[in-house]
């Protein structure tokens, strides 16, 4: 299967064009948006709602009718998207425009797709995409689930008793691991994707861990060993570290975070995994 993989666009819509345009030229068998889509800062002349619908939705439905071959779209939201807007995918998965995967496996081609997007706890305020990681441990400079805001109500157990090891175990029983992908928004804690900018800095003298990711995600590639993960959520990891992938025993993980004006975009073959690119575009 060729991929197209792409995430932490926030809403900017030159991106957004330019992705569209690259998938008409190439026509990949699957395009994995893997959340942060929506836009940080309120948009000029538009509603939250025609964003989604003009800027995706539609260009999607399109590209579904302008081509013979159906090209399936994997989307997930990431912790910056607020969660009201959450019930438009699952619309639109319904119509059969694109496929809405969080905590959802579905099987393509050869192989399944499993999405995911909960992060563990940052200093963020919104709190819709967070869960506790492993345990109700909070990260110094992190703000806990149980605080913060949300644009949905959360039944509160789960808010302070769920984790993202409990949900990956429950996941990880939907398909073999090993011919899944799984989309994360998250990356593996204590990686080369995982590295944020924040070297040297201390809450009331602690230090802050410069590793953001899942502990969790990280435990569940070594011991499950999928045939692929991607993620996103730290943008300047792959500029800190040089590094935007990696390879733990046989398990690919890549991500296509970006922190400059570029859109980040990464390809992949499932049958040659070792040749994946990540390529920077410019757009305008």
């Amino acid at each position: 299967m060729n991929g197209i993989f792409v995430s932490d666009i926030h809403g900017n819509i030159p991106r957004f064009r330019r992705l569209f345009q690259i998938i008409r030229n190439e026509i990949p068998d699957a395009v994995f948006l893997g959340g942060d889509l929506l836009p940080l800062q309120p948009i000029k002349h538009k509603t939250m709602e025609e964003f989604i619908e003009t800027t995706i939705l539609a260009e999607i439905r399109n590209i579904q009718s302008d081509f013979d071959k159906k090209i399936r779209f994997f989307v997930i939201m990431g912790n910056d998207d607020p969660r009201m807007y959450e019930h438009l995918f699952i619309d639109a998965d319904k119509a059969g425009i694109l496929d809405y995967i969080h905590q959802k496996t579905i099987s393509h081609k050869k192989t399944y797709v499993t999405g995911y997007s909960y992060v563990p706890p940052t200093p963020f305020q919104l709190k819709d995409w967070e869960r506790y990681d492993v345990s109700q441990y909070v990260d110094v400079g992190a703000v806990s689930p149980e605080q913060g805001r949300r644009t949905l109500d959360v039944p509160i157990d789960e808010i302070k008793y769920s984790t993202i090891a409990e949900d990956l175990e429950k996941l990880s029983q939907q398909s073999p691991a090993t011919k899944t992908i799984y989309l994360f928004h998250s990356p593996p804690y204590h990686s080369c994707l995982d590295r944020a900018d924040l070297h040297g800095k201390k809450v009331d003298h602690a230090p802050v861990d410069v590793h953001v990711g899942s502990v969790a995600i990280q435990r569940f590639i070594k011991s499950k060993q999928p045939l692929l993960t991607l993620h996103g959520h730290v943008h300047e990891s792959a500029q800190i570290t040089g590094w935007w992938k990696e390879k733990v025993d046989g398990t690919f993980s890549f991500t296509a975070a970006h922190d400059g004006p570029e859109l980040a975009i990464v390809r992949f073959d499932t049958e040659n995994l070792k040749n994946a690119t990540r390529e920077l575009i410019g757009v305008s």
